[in-house]
């Protein structure tokens, strides 16, 4: 590796950059290198480290370089022989009772990039602290010379051994949703998992119910064609709405490309935004499961949320974006969900981590036990509410040079008013958010991940969410 070669750098959920560019094979094992040394001095490594990828070009690659570095510590590798969803990966840590998990991954990002997540004992998202030490461990090992077994050696030697962790992941899911009410349902499905990793899981879990699963976009395929990222939100889910209409579906059910997503599209074709979606995963797990312990979620997940907690007597705190933040918090505060703007579900009765298959087959039990579609679904929240909650974002991309005047701009926008609304709360704990006395609200934030700049809102209105969000977008000066 070069001197002047970046430094990988980990963002809200791992280190994602582009193939070939900062995404190098050196760099790979500069990461692991990293996260090995941390693993050595803060994990018992005795029962080793699960290894998974996804189906993006050069995972499988990656994913062995990833597994030399670890053999080469003295660190056992247990990788999948397949492409794996990143939550059956994980699920596969507890099973093996292995230290942790490293997984490569670039999630949602677009087809050219690649990354790498990693995940504790437990299968959750590793803490800030944990993160920080490991980029330490980077800055300290970057420019010197890595060592690694090759790959066929490392398999002789009995330090990394191949498995599949499938079975063992569908029956964690068998065991956190009623499979067999789901069976009882007899209407047509649309599963899009986006040419990622989740294809074929929920598929065959709901083989033989009465559920009529229609698959979209379950070939391997690393180009992602027809997408520029495998993200389960609009424009990414218009062929999800056109396949739910075509085919007369009561629901259609999209994944991300490391299936730890989910985005739902109603049966008229028309996608359910991601708050709307937790509050009503949160609605199911309090009304139909009995949860009565708080709930997680993140700054800039809904303030439908809020009220739900309020009707039911539930705490509902409130992290910084990104599950490095939401799951440590589930711990400690024994939460029985967690979640994000993203479309990443937590289910603590479940695993500490995101599921977007788990929370697609919770979504399904909802419509059920309910006896409704989604848009009914939508309809019965906002009746509970008492009012309608839109929510919009907006992803801006700028030049790299205009961050620090972006950055400033932001910092010192302070309007004592929006949209006839006034400011009554302002939080810069991540990003910087504005609550209006009306009970909306606005957050800009860059990106933890990407070179973009963020605004999102909730409010009464989908016109006046755009109004709000072109207002910000002004002040930042985009």
């Amino acid at each position: 590796m070069t001197a002047a070669a970046a430094i990988p750098h980990f963002g809200t959920d791992g280190w994602r950059a582009a193939i070939a560019g900062e995404y190098t094979f050196d760099n790979v094992r500069l990461v692991t290198q990293a996260i090995a040394d941390f693993a050595k001095a803060n994990w018992s490594c005795e029962r080793g480290v699960v290894v998974g990828y996804d189906t993006r070009f050069g995972s499988e690659r990656f994913a062995a370089t990833v597994c030399e570095v670890l053999a080469a510590n003295g660190i056992h590798a247990h990788v999948s022989r397949d492409p794996v969803p990143t939550p059956a990966c994980a699920y596969s840590i507890s099973r093996r009772s292995a230290a942790g998990g490293i997984i490569v991954t670039a999630s949602h990002n677009p087809p050219s990039d690649n990354g790498i997540k990693v995940r504790d004992r437990t299968g959750a998202a590793a803490p800030p602290d944990d993160l920080d030490k490991i980029e330490r461990a980077i800055r300290v090992r970057a420019g010197s010379e890595i060592a690694f077994m090759p790959y066929s050696e490392a398999l002789t030697a009995g330090l990394v051994e191949e498995f599949d962790p499938k079975s063992d992941y569908l029956e964690g899911l068998r065991a956190a949703v009623d499979v067999e009410r789901l069976a009882e349902a007899s209407y047509p499905v649309v599963i899009d998992s986006m040419w990622g990793a989740g294809a074929g899981y929920a598929t065959a879990l709901l083989d033989g119910s009465g559920l009529d699963i229609r698959a979209i976009r379950g070939d391997y395929n690393p180009a992602f064609p027809g997408i520029a990222r495998p993200e389960p939100i609009p424009p990414h889910t218009n062929a999800l709405s056109d396949a739910v209409l075509a085919t007369g579906s009561h629901v259609g059910i999209a994944n991300d490309g490391d299936a730890d997503r989910l985005g739902i599209v109603d049966e008229k074709g028309r996608f359910v935004d991601q708050l709307r979606t937790m509050s009503l995963l949160a609605y199911y797990m309090i009304e139909h499961c009995g949860a009565r312990s708080p709930i997680v979620k993140t700054v800039t997940t809904s303030s439908m949320l809020d009220r739900i907690g309020e009707m039911y007597g539930i705490q509902i705190i409130e992290t910084g974006v990104g599950m490095k933040y939401v799951a440590p918090e589930m711990a400690k505060s024994g939460a029985c969900m967690g979640g994000e703007e993203s479309g990443g579900y937590v289910f603590a009765h479940h695993m500490p981590e995101r599921d977007g298959i788990l929370a697609g087959l919770l979504f399904l039990d909802l419509m059920v036990r309910e006896g409704k579609s989604p848009s009914e679904l939508v309809a019965l929240l906002f009746e509970k509410l008492g009012r309608e909650f839109h929510y919009a974002r907006r992803d801006l991309t700028y030049p790299e040079s205009d961050r620090e005047r972006i950055q400033n701009r932001i910092t010192d926008y302070r309007p004592d008013v929006m949209d006839g609304s006034p400011v009554v709360d302002f939080s810069a704990a991540d990003g910087f958010k504005y609550s209006l006395e009306d009970g909306s609200w606005f957050l800009i934030r860059f990106s933890g991940t990407e070179p973009l700049l963020r605004i999102y809102t909730e409010t009464d209105s989908s016109a006046r969410a755009e109004r709000i969000l072109t207002a910000a977008a002004g002040a930042a000066g985009l």
